[in-house]
């Protein structure tokens, strides 16, 4: 096939497909005196930022420049989203976000639906990070058994992980709404059916429930990957000293897990703290302010509102961002003392 044919990117592709890398080392040898110029000039460590230099750029456009951005909004004031037209306000924001009366009175605080939103996603994380892992520590122990069609099982239980979260909230909305397939099936019962989606309690429970579907899998493959790496020998010494099961979970299993736990512990919290997605499409933060979780908030104040508070928005998400590093350092630092702990056994 000429190259004419085809684009010239597409006509590269081709011969590099067609031909082997032997008669393309004239393209090699092109390029060597650039190469050779720069390790000269640079230095041969530092040619490898040169490598690396693309990516660098890009993670810099669209990493670090909004994290400046948002730091900027954070410190002005108004509606108005050009730079040039938000006068500077200090702390304003994070005094109006984060002052009250009352902290034990939600309607004292000058954006209580701020502090709801932070209590929403604090229960949330505490009931969802830890029900997914004991459920994800039973399933793991289970599927490390030698159970019939164990490889089935596994792939099961992963499965939504590679669902998008919109996708599983969609999935669920269509289960649960007024005319859904579960009150359809109370209905055939002769049963009343529930707005599982419309009433308080229900709704915060079928985020829960909804987000552990969704990512038990994931914190799964974890806690298994751990269960392989520990030693049989182990096992079956506590057999031959007939521990019981229970005992062999408490002093085997679940201390040579600690580093596994301590990742999914802290890799939980910062994706129940984030959650967003699934709650969003699901109950749309609903009814009232139920579900609305620090995420929804910061959307709703910086973009879906009529009136857009760009500043607000932006404290708020700093604040998020604030307490997620210090879970992320927490995590650091229970990793090091675990490290050493075993250093020093």
């Amino acid at each position: 096939m000429a190259c004419s044919r085809v684009a010239s990117p597409l006509c590269f592709l081709f011969v590099l497909t067609r031909y082997p890398l032997g008669r393309l080392s004239f393209f090699f040898n092109l390029l060597e005196p650039l190469f050779r110029l720069a390790q000269r000039l640079l230095g041969t460590q530092k040619v490898a930022w040169l490598f690396v230099a693309p990516n660098l750029a890009v993670f810099g456009v669209f990493t670090f420049l909004p994290i400046i951005i948002n730091f900027f909004y954070a410190a002005t004031a108004g509606v108005e989203l050009m730079p040039a037209n938000r006068p500077y306000s200090g702390l304003d924001n994070f005094e109006t976000l984060l002052k009250c009366g009352d902290y034990t009175d939600l309607s004292t605080c000058n954006k209580d639906i701020f502090w709801r939103a932070v209590f929403n996603t604090l229960k949330f994380s505490l009931l969802q990070v830890g029900l997914m892992v004991v459920f994800a520590i039973i399933t793991a122990l289970v599927l490390n058994r030698k159970i019939i069609g164990r490889g089935f099982w596994r792939s099961v239980y992963f499965y939504p992980v590679l669902l998008s979260p919109v996708v599983v909230a969609l999935i669920w909305k269509w289960l649960l709404q007024s005319q859904g397939a579960f009150n359809a099936g109370l209905v055939a019962m002769d049963m009343q059916p529930i707005e599982w989606l419309t009433v308080s309690d229900w709704a915060f429970f079928w985020t829960i429930f909804v987000s552990i579907w969704a990512h038990m899998g994931f914190y799964t493959l974890i806690i298994l990957a751990g269960l392989q790496a520990i030693p049989k020998d182990l096992y079956e010494a506590a057999e031959m000293d007939r521990a019981s099961p229970w005992r062999t979970l408490r002093r085997i299993t679940l201390p040579l897990l600690m580093p596994n736990l301590i990742v999914v512990l802290v890799l939980a919290a910062i994706k129940a703290i984030q959650v967003f997605d699934e709650v969003f499409v699901l109950t749309g933060g609903g009814p009232g302010s139920a579900t609305t979780f620090i995420v929804q908030f910061i959307y709703q104040t910086g973009f879906a509102e009529q009136i857009q508070l760009y500043g607000l928005a932006a404290a708020a998400s700093l604040t998020l961002a604030a307490f997620l590093v210090i879970l992320t350092l927490a995590q650091l630092r229970l990793s090091r003392a675990d490290e050493m702990g075993k250093r020093e056994r």
